[in-house]
């Protein structure tokens, strides 16, 4: 089974203000995109406003943002200029998050202090309770065993007792979701090549159970997935192109294929 959740976004130009975001090439023109595949690759240099797109359907699909709670909201200037985007659905899911893999190191932390606080409050309990009856320490550590019990239900083990990889990896396999609608930018970061495929693997398995997912990249690796759609935001107007035109494609391919004809020149 695999359900598109987003089906278009159209942004008008003309709302310039001089400011963020819209200096950002992207949006200096009119612009339709479509999202009919499980997964749409946005690829492009930085500063091209990948991010920012990301940011608006996220803002626009209410859903939440794995960060540390003082970044979840979206700033003021984005939640501003997803009133110029006219976004149709298909069948709009709140089931699903928008993750920034910057934001991942951050999130991971305080899952952890989350855990070693719950942990010691129940220990501090159990102290300032003794000699009260058991109904009575149940009670009062109950809030912080359910934050317990709710963060190893999520990650098991934990997200800290593995490399940056491998948590990253099992994040999403903890987090993904039959029919969820994922935003993620660039989760290429912390991922080896190897890592890399495992995660495509991982991507295959959710669309086949009805997600889809929005990827700004720049790894050709995962640009590579089966049936993407693939928008190159380094032209405009913005349209989608095949894997091969994909100038990070076409750059790596050639480095790799003679790595001292760029490297001489360094």
């Amino acid at each position: 089974m695999q359900l598109v959740h987003l089906k278009r976004v159209h942004y008008t130009a003309g709302h310039q203000n001089g400011g963020y975001p819209y200096h950002l090439p992207l949006f200096k023109e009119s612009f339709e995109l479509s999202f009919e595949a499980p997964v749409t690759i946005l690829a492009g240099e930085n500063g091209t406003g990948k991010s920012t797109l990301l940011e608006s359907i996220a803002q626009h699909a209410g859903l939440i943002r794995i960060a540390s709670a003082e970044e979840q909201d979206m700033n003021a200037e984005i939640r501003a200029f997803t009133n110029h985007l006219k976004i149709t659905w298909r069948a709009k899911t709140k089931k699903g998050f928008y993750l920034k893999a910057d934001d991942f190191l951050t999130y991971a932390r305080n899952v952890s202090r989350m855990r070693a606080e719950a942990e010691k409050r129940v220990e501090e309990v159990e102290e300032e309770y003794r000699g009260k009856s058991i109904l009575a320490r149940q009670l009062a550590a109950s809030p912080h065993k359910k934050a317990m019990a709710e963060i190893q239900s999520l990650y098991g083990r934990g997200l800290d007792n593995r490399s940056h990889g491998e948590r990253f990896l099992s994040f999403f396999q903890s987090r993904f979701r039959p029919n969820g609608f994922y935003l993620l930018d660039e989760p290429e970061g912390p991922l080896s090549p190897m890592k890399q495929l495992s995660f495509i693997s991982m991507l295959k398995d959710m669309t086949d159970e009805g997600s889809q997912f929005v990827i700004a990249t720049h790894s050709p690796i995962l640009m590579a997935f089966p049936g993407a759609i693939l928008y190159s935001l380094d032209e405009y107007p913005v349209s989608s192109v095949s894997y091969d035109e994909l100038e990070h494609v076409k750059m790596t391919r050639d480095f790799l294929n003679a790595p001292e004809r760029y490297l001489r020149h360094l």
